[in-house]
């Protein structure tokens, strides 16, 4: 079968009651038939649930789903996309350890790296992905990872994942980790250049409907094992309600994605040809310097439009208030469409010279492109790019 119809065909295991529709599964333990299976499961000589923080069918359901997706061994699933990226971190560096990062990355990863870290000892080396070559001059030799995002947030930056990959050739004891939120595995697959580990903010596009928080990482079974170990004796487990959700709305991820793609393609577009705008960033855009980069790496160009407004944060502001159709909030990845100002809001803890390193300016202006009408969205923009002007 191909992708789309395993999406719809991977399910848990039908009970005895015949049902449908996966059931859910509300339970914090799960029991055995005798004392020496209880044994037996908790020794790992038999496989079996234990207790939701460790797996669930309905986690393990999902988990199943993104390893198909992304061609990955193993996976787990959390409570959000930052407990993900936060585990994918914690669970694999120890004291004394250096990670190289891409500099364009969503500001929470940037405290963990600035902030948090240095209290454990881990130290960091960014490097800006405008400037690639300056990658291997970061490795050190107690490197131990190097991390990205691609497309970045907001600023859409793309990361050549093959050559990447090739650096690793010369560096065996690196650990890539991709975080593929924007692109979603059904446009973009990591896995397939040789990636190690990728992460996934299930709240976003895997849930589409902005109604619940989850976070994924799959890659090497080995790294998910030490990764196992870490989570089930610090917690940050999904829930399986939030489990049973993403993964019924994973069966129309494709169908989601094309739309919010051809739909965001048409807006870069009408963005482009105004005379209100000084920059606009799509990776499907002719105009975006990585063009011939992203039509080789990704499917379609996702459903994130940046531009930068001419008249700086006060016309950002006035245009954001000028929507109607568009919701103001942090999220994206939403079937309502969603319109958000990074620089004030969820890369407001960054100093200003941070957000230009990574292409965010006082009028750049980040577009999550719903599922609406595209007349009705375009019109929407447009009318407020107008009534933006005074």
């Amino acid at each position: 079968m191909k992708e789309e119809s395993k999406l719809i065909r991977t399910q848990a295991k039908r009970s005895e009651n015949r049902e449908h529709a996966v059931p859910l599964y509300l339970t914090s333990s799960f029991i055995f038939d005798d004392a020496e299976q209880g044994r037996a499961v908790f020794a790992g000589e038999e496989e079996g649930n234990i207790y939701s923080r460790y797996s669930n069918p309905n986690t393990t359901e999902l988990i199943d789903k993104i390893c198909m997706m992304e061609g990955a061994e193993d996976g787990l699933v959390f409570s959000s996309g930052m407990a993900a990226v936060f585990a994918s971190f914690a669970a694999l560096l120890k004291s004394g350890d250096h990670v190289v990062a891409f500099r364009s990355i969503f500001g929470s990863t940037h405290q963990l790296l600035t902030t948090l870290f240095p209290r454990w000892g881990i130290t960091h080396t960014y490097v800006d992905a405008s400037k690639p070559e300056d990658l291997e001059k970061a490795i050190q030799p107690n490197t131990k990872m190097i991390f990205l995002e691609t497309p970045s947030n907001p600023g859409l930056e793309l990361v050549d994942l093959e050559w990447l990959c090739k650096i690793k050739e010369k560096h065996p004891q690196l650990i890539i980790s991709v975080d593929n939120c924007f692109a979603t595995p059904y446009l973009q697959k990591p896995i397939a250049y040789g990636v190690d580990l990728v992460s996934h903010s299930a709240t976003k596009y895997m849930d589409g409907q902005g109604r619940v928080l989850g976070g994924a990482v799959c890659g090497r079974a080995d790294l998910i094992k030490e990764m196992m170990f870490f989570i089930r004796h610090t917690g940050p487990a999904m829930s399986a309600f939030n489990a049973w959700l993403i993964s019924k709305s994973l069966e129309t991820l494709p169908v989601r994605m094309d739309r919010h793609c051809a739909s965001a393609l048409r807006v870069a577009q009408v963005l482009e040809e105004s005379q209100d705008v000084l920059e606009v960033r799509y990776p499907h855009l002719p105009s975006h310097p990585q063009y011939e980069l992203a039509k080789r790496q990704m499917k379609q160009g996702g459903g994130i439009v940046t531009f930068v407004i001419d008249g700086g944060v006060e016309r950002a502001q006035r245009f954001l208030d000028c929507l109607e159709m568009f919701l103001i909030t942090s999220n994206l990845g939403d079937s309502r469409s969603i319109a958000t100002h990074p620089a004030s809001t969820t890369h407001s803890k960054l100093g200003e010279e941070e957000r230009q390193n990574i292409g965010i300016y006082p009028g750049s202006i980040r577009l999550s492109i719903g599922l609406e009408n595209i007349d009705d969205i375009v019109e929407d923009v447009v009318r407020a790019l107008e009534k933006s002007r005074n």
